[in-house]
């Protein structure tokens, strides 16, 4: 296993470790919650949206086949994509991922917000951008799903999944699930991958 998909990897079992052990403290301080000031049932505390939340939200679960699913993804697609860009701007392409998804999460969900306020939590906009660069990287590499198990090129599944958030989130099917935050997860790796460095002038060693 690479070291930064590693480190991720112990990073969300260590937190989802100790949510379980303080219990909703965490969810109403370092969940993703909309703009604004609201009062969490569970918690009975006065809950909203803090700059921090944008990514400490990344390393929080709602259950253990949330993180086992987000996990399983990071660590099937994320090996060949972090030995690809090196291990410094695959980390970069994952934070880029998690900002943008929690960015475009926090828009949406502020834009909508009702009396049924819940928060966002899970590393799916990461794990999102790793999916898009994996796609981008190795566009024949043959993939297949659990279910349907069909082995198909792996651009064919990030189109996929991209038309289905994006039809999901637009249709509102699948409440629950954070379509944009996937979509917006999407965006940031592109732009990572898509930002070329600019070259040195001759004779200056990068």
């Amino acid at each position: 296993m690479t070291p930064v998909v590693l480190a991720l990897i112990i990073a969300n079992v260590v937190v989802f470790g100790l949510q379980g052990m303080v219990g909703d403290a965490v969810i109403a301080n370092f969940a993703l919650w909309p703009v604004g000031s609201f009062t969490d049932a569970d918690a009975g505390v006065t809950v909203g949206f803090h700059v921090w939340q944008l990514v400490t939200s990344a390393f929080l679960h709602g259950d253990t086949t949330h993180i086992a699913l987000n996990m399983f993804a990071l660590y099937m697609f994320g090996r060949d994509v972090e030995l690809s860009l090196g291990s410094r701007r695959f980390a970069w392409m994952y934070g880029a991922s998690v900002l943008a998804g929690s960015l475009t999460q926090l828009a949406v969900v502020t834009a909508n917000v009702d009396e049924s306020v819940v928060p966002t939590v899970g590393a799916s906009g990461g794990v999102f951008g790793v999916l898009l660069a994996f796609g981008v990287l190795f566009p024949k590499r043959r993939v297949m799903l659990i279910f349907p198990p069909i082995p198909m090129p792996a651009w064919v599944l990030v189109t996929g999944y991209a038309v289905i958030e994006l039809t999901s989130g637009v249709l509102g099917t699948q409440q629950g699930v954070a379509h944009f935050a996937h979509l917006g997860g999407m965006v940031g790796a592109a732009l990572v991958l898509f930002t070329r460095r600019r070259p040195q002038p001759p004779g200056i060693n990068p």
